[in-house]
């Protein structure tokens, strides 16, 4: 009798995976946008299937003639392109853009098995398994004319960095498994210091979600840094998530480091409400519970809050696939503010305190969805807005950079994270499609100046 080889099993299982996902969209029951989204979304029961539902958009990065498709009155403009797979964007005081071109480091315990190699194979499709370029590139847009007329690699040899932050004359970089400091000296264009270890951060072999962004207390004596989980839902075992799922407070003058709050799957972007003066951030929540569950969310941050991961979502709804369960932990659990949809990758937040783009988004929350890998129809790959009124979200999203995705289902580009430039205009990073997006009024001098540059299919 022939025996199957190893690539023969993965085969089946793959075909396999590819009937039972298109079996479970057609069974899949579809909520209308408003269900998925704000203070009180629908949560349908949980579906557990051996087998997730795999809906990858394959990454084919934007042809010279393509853009973006931005929201009625509003502009977009390639600011920079042809980096390397730009994750997150900074601005300095001066309004040099920072930008990190980063990936995934090294993670040998992280996902073994089957349904981590199709999840692998998902996203190699998708465009994000190329090696970290472990920079950190400068642009310079001195004459505001939209196009950066000095391109430098600021730091170099980082170990996929992620989250930027300026105190005074030291800038820090969250690297994957530590912040570290830097000297800085307004408009230098490149540092060659070797950075100083300041805080350590979760990082090891398994290192399931490795960003780690930061963000500066109002008062520039407190960091911030977001560690998302090691794993979906506690599978590798609570011992593995030591200082994970929470947001971090480090103190600026001693890199003494505690858990702000926790019980926060994967947080990532982070800003202080401009009405409130309160920390916010967007979290991506856990997979394989159904198309429509669990809403990734954006939330104000109580220091000492827990947020119900890994033992409940959306305040106290039980998972049932974690052991041993924790009533406890699930009792105190806050209930996030604002629902995001499903599976959207919720990963960039900026809120609006500039004049350029219309007074409507003004407080308001712009958030990159990088967009998702397991839900039918796809959800995200877009930049989604949030409007405030007295320091809290109203109302329902509203697109404003759609067309990520091309009509034959193709991934063009994935939004991360969103910055105000110096001017007031709204930058993007997008990470398969290897630009920087810039985000004007469409009836700006410099927005139609950018486009029509962007028109001569110039490469920048």
């Amino acid at each position: 009798m022939r025996v199957p080889t190893n690539t023969a099993i993965a085969s089946s299982i793959a075909s396999l995976l590819v009937t039972t996902s298109a079996l479970a969209a057609e069974v899949t029951t579809q909520m209308t946008p408003d269900q998925g989204y704000g203070a009180n979304p629908v949560l349908p029961e949980p579906k557990k299937s051996l087998i997730p539902t795999v809906n990858v958009a394959e990454a084919k990065p934007w042809q010279l003639d393509q853009a973006p498709t931005p929201a009625q009155g509003l502009a977009v403009s390639r600011f920079a392109c042809e980096l390397d797979h730009p994750r997150w964007v900074y601005v300095l005081p001066n309004g040099d853009v920072l930008v990190a071109e980063t990936n995934a480091p090294e993670r040998p315990e992280d996902g073994k098995g089957i349904r981590a190699y199709f999840q692998d194979k998902a996203m190699t499709k998708a465009g994000a398994t190329v090696p970290s370029a472990n920079r950190i590139t400068l642009l310079r847009d001195a004459n505001n004319d939209g196009e950066p007329e000095v391109r430098t690699k600021f730091i170099e040899g980082l170990n996929s960095p992620f989250g930027m932050a300026l105190i005074g004359n030291r800038l820090y970089v969250a690297n994957t498994d530590a912040v570290v400091r830097f000297d800085y000296e307004a408009g230098v264009t490149e540092i060659k210091q070797q950075g100083t270890k300041f805080a350590g951060l979760p990082g090891g072999p398994i290192n399931h979600h490795w960003t780690k962004n930061l963000i500066a207390s109002p008062k520039g004596d407190k960091l911030y840094a977001t560690v998302g989980s090691n794993s979906n839902v506690g599978e590798n075992g609570m011992q593995a998530e030591d200082k994970r799922a929470a947001i971090l407070e480090i103190d600026a003058a001693t890199g003494a480091t505690r858990v702000f709050a926790s019980g926060l799957r994967n947080p990532n972007g982070m800003d202080w409400q401009p009405q409130s003066g309160a920390l916010w951030t967007v979290v991506n929540e856990r997979d394989e519970i159904g198309d429509n569950l669990v809403p990734d969310y954006l939330t104000s941050v109580q220091e000492g809050g827990f947020y119900g991961w890994p033992y409940s979502y959306f305040g106290n709804n039980v998972d049932k696939r974690v052991k041993p369960q924790r009533p406890d932990l699930v009792a105190k659990a806050l209930v996030p503010d604002y629902a995001l949809g499903s599976h959207t990758a919720s990963l960039g937040l900026v809120f609006y305190d500039a004049e350029l783009l219309p007074e409507k988004y003004r407080n308001g929350a712009f958030i990159g969805m990088h967009g998702s890998w397991n839900r039918e129809p796809r959800s995200g790959y877009k930049v989604a807005f949030v409007s405030f009124a007295n320091g809290r979200p109203i109302g329902l999203p509203e697109d404003v950079l759609a067309g990520f995705i091309g009509p034959k289902g193709e991934a063009r580009g994935r939004p991360v994270g969103v910055a105000i430039g110096r001017d007031g205009a709204l930058l993007v990073a997008d990470d398969v499609g290897n630009c920087i997006w810039r985000v004007t009024p469409a009836a700006s001098r410099v927005s139609q100046a950018a486009n029509a540059s962007a028109s001569e299919a110039r490469p920048h």
